[in-house]
C-alpha cells in the first residue's frame, strides 16, 4: 500500500522500514498535533510556528487564559494548516496541584468531508 508520509516518533516497522502514515486522516492529525505542542521558536526557519501548550502549564492558570489558548489554536491552524477548519476547543483543568490540563479539538477538512477529534493531556 502506497504511503503519505512516516508517522512521527520514527518507529522501525519490517513491512515499510519504517511506520508509515497511510492516508489523509493520520497526516492532519500528526501536523495538527506538531503545530500544538510546539514552542514558538522551536522550529527551524519557522520562528512563529507553533501554540507550544507546555509554556501554560506553569502559568497562572485560570479559565481566563482558556480564549487565549483557544484563539491562539485557530489562529495557528488558519495560518499552516489552512485547509483545516477548527470547529471546537475544549479544555479542562485536571489538577491544579500538578499543573495539568486536558484539552479536545474538534476540527473539520471541509473540502473532503472529513470530521475528527484530537486529545491531549499536558
Amino acid at each position: 500500500m502506497s504511503s503519505i508520509g512516516v508517522s512521527l516518533p520514527i518507529q522501525k516497522d519490517s513491512g515499510d522500514g519504517f511506520v508509515m502514515l497511510k492516508n489523509l486522516r493520520q497526516v492532519v492529525k500528526q501536523n495538527l498535533k506538531m503545530l500544538v505542542l510546539t514552542i514558538p521558536g522551536e522550529r527551524v526557519m519557522e520562528p512563529e510556528f507553533g501554540v507550544g501548550l507546555k509554556t501554560y502549564l506553569f502559568s497562572n492558570f485560570s479559565e481566563d487564559i482558556y480564549p487565549e489558548i483557544k484563539l491562539k489554536i485557530q489562529r495557528q491552524a488558519a495560518r499552516y494548516i489552512p485547509l483545516v477548519t477548527i470547529t471546537s476547543v475544549d479544555i479542562f483543568l485536571i489538577s491544579p496541584d500538578t499543573n495539568s490540563f486536558a484539552i479536545s479539538i474538534k476540527y473539520s477538512i471541509p473540502d473532503i468531508g472529513l470530521k475528527d477529534l484530537i486529545e491531549f493531556t499536558i
